[in-house]
């Protein structure tokens, strides 16, 4: 029994000295210094008296007395132990101690409760030289000290990083100019992971306890921060720090894309091309020009000839660049940012096939009839000379005017009705155009893709790749293919709200297949397919480009089909990823617009229902989002209505839209 007896148990990191009561067995009732009464498991105690020291049915003062005598007295004789000399006495033997014996070692042979609660006293505070297990003190190795060493000095670090931290955040945001401490850096890396990267931070803790000093206790206030602070932008896009996506190019690689530029091009080995009538059709914001087209009559037929710069000709496969390009994967283009696979100095100029200087590219003269069937075709190494750069809505506006054009998008058309009769599906919807003006207001253009010009330079890339395709199926030239599964249906678009049904239709599209063996692309009605037409801006195109040019100049191939396998699954990985900040960050911009014009009415097409929700297009602005059910109102799947924007957070993806009548006051 222990009824009388002194016991010793830790309480929120402290000894307490307290007397046993009553032994109930499962539960000890114990009263301690304080004059505190308590119900104690057997398994918290860690020190019993040998002997009842105190007479638990004395005056409650005396009890106290005696009790708190006897705490006093051992922490005075836990003063004398010297544990570091005591672990050097013993550590060499790798066992566990029992306490008594290492009283015995600390105060000589006699030794009663006091010492040997002493003892386990210093020994428990230390917590350095000594661990506790089963009853038992074990000495640490010299390893385990120098560890625990290492974290108490880490500890003590984090900590000198909250204080000082939150000091100067404090400061800081309440407008003061205070002097950056030492730790700077890492407070900034806090805050930063808390807004990337909120419960998944690496040391998120850290961080909310940061937060917490400085006086937020929400984690989503680390973005308000570092944006009052001027670290961040009111814009900052966080998917490029989330996904490290690289923005800029190191010194030594722009000194290498500048020596690529002195290096002079072989023109023995090319067909010169330079006298036709080559031009570009692009985007009035273009500036690296990697295609070219011409058309003229020749023998009875028309011959069209699709040029694509020659990026393998310059950059040679594994050099710095290359690597480079190869962990980009593509050229990001975004509003207000433009982040290139390849330096500007190349990607803009040097490889760029610009206005009146001669360009090396590899070419297609493909010859087809006036109903757009392929006669014969050839790709060439070649020099060419763009005489004509246009934009696509040149081209729109003299399309009645100009002949070549006229020829152009007749030629493609026809290109266009064939694929459809092998069951291509032209899917096109409007492109969001976004516009981030001086003053911060954000403006919105809806651009058509299915232009007299556009498709005609789709139609004609398509058929590039394509034939591409071809080539290197015939010839067994390892590659990456492009295909696609037939559709798990094919809807009817008669009857039906035009754009309903672009959307329904590519909900039941296969997913793209990228691979090394020819397959049909159902989508565009192709029996094989890959992408080459456009190497300044998406590696996997300049990869396949280097085996066709390879094999036009009578060269070994660079890649068998496992190293072509490993390069795609290396840059599908960064292409994903190039495609999480391009969808994020155009709704990003469109949710600012709409935040901008709170109140406005839109135009919205339902999409589909649940029991809580419906699912929009909103069709002004090409944003797919949700609308609660409000009021028991219904609409059907391809109903036309109009929506009020209650709200709108770009931060947070959140949108709130309530329905309103046609004909109601409105804004927009």
């Amino acid at each position: 029994m222990n009824q009388g007896k002194t016991v010793e148990y830790i309480d929120q990191g402290k000894f307490i000295c307290a007397l046993c009561l009553e032994d109930r067995g499962g539960k000890l009732h114990v009263l301690t210094p304080s004059n505190r009464e308590a119900n104690l498991s057997p398994k918290r105690v860690l020190l019993v008296s040998n002997t009842a020291l105190i007479d638990p049915f004395q005056p409650r003062d005396e009890v106290l007395t005696r009790l708190r005598n006897a705490e006093e007295r051992r922490d005075r004789l836990k003063n004398n132990v010297h544990v570091r000399e005591l672990w050097e006495l013993i550590h060499d033997e790798n066992e566990a101690f029992d306490y008594d014996y290492l009283a015995e070692l600390s105060f000589g042979e006699v030794v009663d409760d006091d010492h040997v609660s002493a003892l386990v006293r210093a020994l428990f505070e230390d917590k350095l030289h000594f661990k506790l297990k089963d009853g038992r003190f074990q000495p640490n190795s010299k390893q385990r000290i120098e560890e625990i060493l290492r974290q108490r000095e880490e500890e003590r670090r984090r900590e000198r990083v909250l204080s000082q931290g939150s000091d100067w955040l404090r400061r800081a945001l309440d407008g003061e100019r205070p002097p950056m401490p030492s730790c700077i850096q890492e407070v900034v890396r806090l805050v930063s992971d808390l807004a990337l990267y909120g419960d998944d931070a690496p040391e998120y803790k850290q961080a909310r306890e940061l937060l917490s000093r400085t006086g937020y206790s929400d984690a989503r206030s680390a973005r308000h921060i570092l944006v009052s602070l001027g670290i961040w932008g009111e814009d900052q896009d966080l998917d490029l720090l989330r996904l490290q996506i690289r923005t800029t190019f190191s010194d030594a690689l722009m000194e290498y894309a500048e020596q690529l530029r002195a290096v002079p091009v072989d023109t023995d080995s090319r067909e010169d091309l330079r006298h036709l009538e080559a031009m570009t059709i692009d985007g009035p914001a273009t500036r690296d020009f990697d295609d070219a087209l011409s058309l003229e009559d020749k023998d009875g037929a028309l011959e069209l000839g699709v040029h694509i710069a020659d990026v393998a000709g310059i950059i040679e496969p594994e050099s710095p660049l290359d690597l480079e390009a190869r962990q980009r994967g593509a050229s990001l283009y975004l509003p207000r940012q433009h982040i290139p696979m390849i330096p500007p100095t190349l990607s803009q100029d040097t490889l760029s096939l610009k206005q009146d200087v001669d360009r090396p590219a590899i070419s297609l003269l493909c010859r087809l009839d006036p109903e757009g069937a392929v006669l014969s075709y050839r790709f060439v190494p070649s020099m060419i000379r763009v005489k004509h750069q246009f934009t696509y809505d040149e081209v729109n506006e003299r399309l009645d005017q100009d002949a070549r054009f006229l020829r152009m998008h007749g030629l493609a058309t026809e290109l266009q009705n064939r694929r459809i009769e092998q069951g291509a599906l032209v899917l096109s919807v409007p492109e969001v155009s976004i516009r981030v003006n001086d003053d911060g207001s954000v403006s919105l253009r809806m651009l058509e893709q299915d232009t007299p010009a556009r498709m005609l330079v789709a139609e004609f890339m398509i058929l590039y790749n394509a034939l591409a395709a071809r080539f290197c199926r015939d010839q067994g030239i390892p590659i990456l293919y492009r295909g696609q599964g037939e559709p798990t249906d094919r809807l009817s678009a008669q009857e039906l709200d035009p754009l309903f049904y672009v959307f329904m239709q590519r909900r039941k599209l296969q997913p793209m297949m990228v691979d090394t063996d020819p397959s049909p692309h159902a989508g565009l009605g192709l029996d094989a397919y890959t992408n080459i037409s456009s190497p300044i801006r998406r590696y996997l195109d300049l990869a396949v480009q280097r085996q066709i040019r390879n094999t036009l100049l009578g060269k070994p191939l660079l890649y068998d089909g496992e190293a072509m396998d490993k390069i795609r699954m290396t840059v599908q990985a960064s292409l994903k990823d190039l495609a999480t900040v391009r969808r994020n960050r155009t709704r990003y911009w469109i949710q600012k617009y709409l935040q901008q014009n709170r109140g406005l009415h839109m135009d919205a097409l339902v999409l589909w229902s649940t029991r809580s929700k419906h699912r929009l297009l909103l069709t002004d602005v090409l944003l797919v989002t949700e609308m609660k059910r409000k009021n028991g109102r219904d609409f059907s799947p391809g109903q036309r209505i109009r929506v009020s924007v209650e709200k709108s957070d770009p931060w947070e993806d959140a949108l709130n839209l309530v329905p309103v009548e046609i004909g109601e006051g409105e804004k927009g």
